[in-house]
């Protein structure tokens, strides 16, 4: 959840501070509640600064002190163990002020640790973390070799975590390690970085490591050093960044979440134009399944968590329709605590938008131990779930800074679809009319997602009417209901306003009471052969008073009549309506916050890559 950048180089080409800060900016839509830098300077003092809040607060805390390094640490917080302060920032020092450490993730043992080194080492704690439990227990068996006793702590820890560390007594040294949460290692020229994500350092290298589970990496400005398990040093092949940095940034947009709202429609043909061939078939590089394969499934699962949840949700109707095939979708933070039936007949199917989705994580690797064969569908390029799959299928998304998801989403959409005509094709149970039809669908999406975006300014008055209300329900049926999920997440996330949704057929099973004068409904009516009874559920929130907006496709008159504004979407398929349908709600959910004044890249208590459980 937490952001970690380091640099080790000469301070006389390059100050530490300002490439870590920098860095830190990148990586701030992973946590944002404090921030912090460590360095070494010339004099061999260790200096840790760090504040509560956004980075800027850390920039103004720091801006007089003329601070400069060869070698610095530097972290950005999503609040776990401790509340947001200036004591819980990071980093965290050991008792003598030798060793600084940043960390993202969890050590679930901390409480045990933490009472043994107060109780039998007399060690006084000034944080509430998790995180000064490892600095202290690094500073315990340091004796003048810090990759020793960064090994020795390791071995006393569990939990889910990546951490950087550097000691004022080796100052032309940085020990990194990775367990279960992301860590890149840059490439420079008489210098080296470590970071929780590529965009931290795409300013500067183009060269990276992956950093696998369970490795350490000993950094000095000349030389990276990878370790495994049994600390024997591994070769690894450097992964060349070939994505432009320009990608990262707002190119003029207010906020990133506009920015990739309106780059759906490229996510959308990169994802799907790069899988065809020249006879207009869909290759899917990544994917080897054969006829065999797919018959001897007897069931799938779809897990994810949050917005990848609910593409799975989609993904289902697609797969059943498409090919045939009965699909089970479970949110991943309940997949292992319930035994589910896994074995090798199984197709576990993971989807995440970052690819270090720990939730996901753990119940893939449950799911691969059990013996089910694994496809994921990622965004992210060398992350933990496409490295540890046997199926890799990459959106083409392109970097997503906003917290709130839009166009990871959209694709995912896209690759749920691609996959099941692959299946249905591969099946033999999809004839060539109808895989042209959905092929032809999807190409035309670009186009017709573009034709949505052109009523920005009509949704964005539409907010102007809306964005005072404070409970709004969102309601669907089939492919509708599962969008309906996905539009009120949007809403409450960035714009805290109390949003549900409900499939529209559950309405008078209990939630209908909570309906009165002027409560505002969302309806998505875009299902044509479910048309007829959304419009009746319509009715029976209007009639309770209720104020309604509908979304649906252009000519469907009878949800107009009984609405009280309308949305239309351009003509489309019942089953590819999604990847239309949840456009307006990103926009109206966007407008709604923007007027609310809400941070709309970094919501409160939010981050963009989930790493903990």
């Amino acid at each position: 959840m937490c952001g970690i950048v380091g640099f080790i180089g000469d301070a006389k080409d390059a100050n530490a501070v300002d490439i870590v800060i920098e860095g830190l900016k990148k990586l701030e839509y992973r946590g944002y509640d404090s921030s912090g830098i460590a360095i070494v300077e010339q004099n061999g003092q260790l200096v840790v600064r760090k504040k509560k809040g956004r980075i800027s607060n850390l920039e103004e805390f720091i801006a007089d002190e003329n601070l400069r390094s060869g070698i610095g640490i530097g972290h950005t917080r999503w609040a776990t163990h401790g509340e947001p302060s200036d004591a819980n920032a990071h980093p965290h020092m050991d008792a003598s002020g030798r060793i600084a450490i940043v960390h993202n993730g969890i050590v679930e043992n901390y409480a045990e640790l933490k009472k043994e080194l107060i109780e039998e080492h007399g060690i006084e704690f000034r944080s509430e973390t998790d995180t000064e439990v490892i600095a202290q227990l690094i500073g315990l068996y340091y004796d003048g070799d810090i990759e020793a006793a960064v090994h020795k702590a390791i071995e006393r820890m569990t939990g889910a975590y990546s951490i950087g560390v550097i000691c004022s007594e080796e100052p032309n040294k940085m020990v990194a390690y990775r367990k279960d949460s992301p860590l890149i290692v840059g490439l420079g020229s008489n210098c080296n970085f470590i970071a929780s994500d590529i965009p931290a350092l795409l300013r500067h290298v183009r060269q990276i490591y992956l950093i696998e589970n369970n490795e350490t990496v000993i950094l000095t400005k000349n030389n990276v050093k990878i370790l495994d398990s049994q600390l024997r040093e591994v070769h690894r092949d450097v992964f060349n960044v070939t994505w432009d940095a320009e990608a990262a940034e707002k190119e003029g947009y207010d906020h990133f979440m506009l920015k990739e709202i309106h780059e759906q429609p490229k996510g959308i043909r990169e994802t799907v134009t790069r899988r065809m061939d020249d006879d207009g078939n869909i290759v899917l590089d990544g994917i080897n399944m054969t006829k065999e394969d797919l018959e001897k499934f007897d069931r799938v699962y779809i897990v994810a968590c949050g917005t990848a949840y609910h593409a799975g949700l989609i993904g289902k109707f697609a797969i059943e329709k498409l090919a045939g095939i009965s699909v089970e979708v479970d949110i991943a933070s309940e997949f292992r605590y319930r035994d589910p039936f896994v074995n090798d007949r199984t197709l576990f199917i993971a989807i995440s938008q970052s690819g270090e989705t720990l939730d996901t994580l753990a119940a893939l690797r449950e799911a691969k131990q059990k013996g089910a064969r694994i496809l994921s569908v990622v965004n992210v390029v060398g992350s933990s779930v496409a490295r540890e799959s046997d199926d890799v299928f990459y959106t083409w998304a392109g970097p997503e800074i906003a917290v709130a998801s839009t166009k990871a989403y959209t694709t995912q959409l896209v690759c749920m679809y691609l996959i099941g005509l692959y299946m249905g094709r591969t099946k033999g149970v999809l004839d060539d009319e109808t895989y042209k039809k959905y092929v032809d669908g999807l190409l035309e999406m670009p186009e017709k997602v573009q034709e949505i975006l052109r009523q920005e300014n009509r949704i964005e008055a539409l907010a102007k009417k809306l964005y005072k209300r404070n409970n709004v329900f969102f309601i669907g049926r089939g492919n509708d209901a599962a969008v309906s999920y996905e539009g009120s997440l949007k809403l409450k996330e960035i714009s805290y306003i109390n949003s549900f949704a409900i499939a529209a057929g559950e309405l008078k099973h209990g939630t209908i009471a909570l309906i009165e004068q002027d409560t505002l409904v969302v309806a998505l009516a875009t299902q044509d052969r479910l048309l007829d009874k959304m419009v009746s559920n319509i009715q029976e929130c209007r009639t309770r008073g209720a104020y309604i907006v509908g979304i649906a496709k252009k000519g469907r008159d009878s949800v107009e009549e009984h609405s009280d504004d309308i949305i239309w979407i351009p003509e489309c398929s019942d089953e590819l309506s999604p990847l239309l349908t949840v456009i307006p709600l990103q926009l109206l959910s966007y407008f709604i916050a923007k007027l609310r004044g809400c941070d709309i890249d970094k919501p409160k208590n939010l981050a963009k890559s989930v790493t903990v459980e």
